[in-house]
């Protein structure tokens, strides 16, 4: 037990709720129970894929700091391992041998958040000297560790990057990521005009589809912009993108009540954030640049699922007069990453 980790838990959230040292936050949530409520939602067995092809958006138009992925060959002494004959080495042997590498941002296309992808500056201890911390108190530089401590403007030199030695990608892939979600198609309802998301277009929505969220479900919200990522074919124009399509407005306060008492999840979008950026502060003191990322993983342990292949998905759940459906999308198993790059599998 390591309650020492903090006194004091932010508004709003599921700290200690699930046990002093949880790393799943409300994917304690998705239990047994839910992936059976998932597979009663098949009907037909058709499958969908949610991924983008990895290679999309393309460039680095969309984030600067996120390259797109780059496929090499392993290498068999100085020849490199694609279409290699084993015939070279022993004439006997038929074999052509093809080995691949990638080098591959992990949230450049249709991705997941760990808990460990954003944090914030916050009081723990309750002493009046705010730390930077995580999801249920795992603090910087101790639990999530890259090669420079920041902490208290130290900007140090810490050595080896460990990554996530707590809340890491790992813990959502050993879990497993199986159960019910549903869509919340804002294109069909809004069209492609960019606009924050709040409260009131979800209800509206949810009334107009008779949707019914249970605790323990993934929400999708579809805007369309997947479907310009496609058109526009490893080209992005980033001005397009940016001036239309919606986001959830992470500031709306009734929005972060209802994502709070739903008891979702998961919150997915085909939109490269989920949230309308640059958001509205939440105060004019010290704020949130992403108040849904701090609201959900920082505060309540709600997973967060970005550039999504959703449209063709929707369209089929409209023409079926259906939003409820299975949906199996786990992370790779790799230790230490704050995120994952995601092949969702949606059947209905």
């Amino acid at each position: 037990m390591t309650q020492s980790r903090w006194k004091k838990r932010p508004q709003q959230s599921t700290w200690g709720d699930f046990g002093p040292d949880d790393q799943l936050g409300r994917l304690n949530l998705l239990t047994a129970e839910k992936v059976l409520q998932g597979v009663a939602e098949v009907k037909t067995g058709k499958t969908f894929c949610l991924s983008l092809p990895l290679d999309l958006p393309g460039g680095t138009a969309m984030n600067p700091r996120r390259p797109p992925p780059t496929l090499n060959a392993t290498r068999r002494g100085e020849h490199p391992n694609m279409t290699y004959p084993l015939s070279r080495d022993n004439a006997q042997l038929s074999d052509i041998i093809c080995d691949d590498t990638v080098t591959l941002a992990l949230q450049y296309s249709t991705q997941w958040d760990s808990l460990a992808h954003m944090g914030q500056w916050f009081d723990v201890q309750g002493n009046g000297e705010p730390e930077m911390v995580f999801y249920n108190g795992y603090k910087a530089g101790i639990d999530i560790v890259g090669e420079t401590d920041f902490r208290a403007g130290c900007g140090c030199s810490q050595g080896a990057h460990l990554g996530a030695k707590a809340l890491g990608i790992e813990n959502m892939a050993k879990h497993g990521f199986q159960g019910r979600a549903v869509m919340i198609d804002i294109k069909k309802h809004f069209g492609i005009e960019r606009f924050a998301f709040g409260y009131q277009h979800l209800q509206q929505i949810i009334a107009a589809d008779n949707i019914e969220v249970r605790a323990g479900d993934m929400v999708c919200f579809r805007t369309g912009m997947d479907e310009a990522i496609y058109q526009m074919a490893g080209t992005p124009d980033a001005d397009y993108l940016a001036t239309h399509f919606a986001g959830l407005d992470g500031s709306d306060l009734a929005l972060r009540q209802w994502v709070e008492q739903s008891g979702v999840v998961a919150l997915i979008a085909d939109n490269p954030a989920v949230e309308i950026l640059p958001a509205r502060p939440l105060n004019d003191d010290f704020y949130p640049s992403h108040p849904l990322h701090d609201l959900c993983l920082f505060r309540l342990g709600v997973y967060l699922g970005e550039l999504w292949h959703l449209s063709e998905l929707a369209d089929w759940l409209s023409d079926q007069r259906r939003t409820a459906f299975l949906l199996t999308a786990p992370p790779l198993r790799l230790p230490g990453a704050v995120g994952s790059p995601a092949t969702p599998v949606a059947t209905v």
